[in-house]
């Protein structure tokens, strides 16, 4: 059998509800969905979609995340730290020691890779 080595994600036809071990909610009533559409064969990274509701979370994080925003905006604010706002076409990267708050401003939509472990 051949193994794909390109996968184009379609429509999340099928989504996680609930909130992700390590956030909880410090602001509203967010609620959030998570869709991984792929993961390597040693099952290190994992990536897909992310959408979430306005509200804001309190994030503690232990693996690296890479996050291209498709739509929403979010102010992220490590712990001690200055706030990143962040929207529509942005990219970036969130290390596996983070903590602080993502301030869901407007309903968001991203795709994530995350390196486990």
């Amino acid at each position: 059998m051949t193994r794909e080595t390109i996968l184009k994600f379609g429509a999340v036809e099928k989504a996680d509800a609930g909130d992700l071990a390590g956030w909880i909610v410090v602001e509203g009533r967010p609620t959030m969905q998570t869709a991984v559409q792929h993961t390597t064969e040693d099952g290190k990274v994992i990536s897909g979609t992310w959408r979430a509701t306005p509200g804001t979370y309190h994030a503690t994080y232990t693996d690296y995340e890479f996050v291209h925003m498709i739509a929403g905006r979010i102010i992220i604010t490590p712990d001690g730290g200055a706030p990143v706002e962040v929207g529509p076409g942005d990219a970036f990267v969130v290390e596996a020691d983070f903590k602080g708050t993502w301030k869901i401003i407007e309903p968001v939509t991203k795709h994530f890779v995350v390196r486990v472990g």
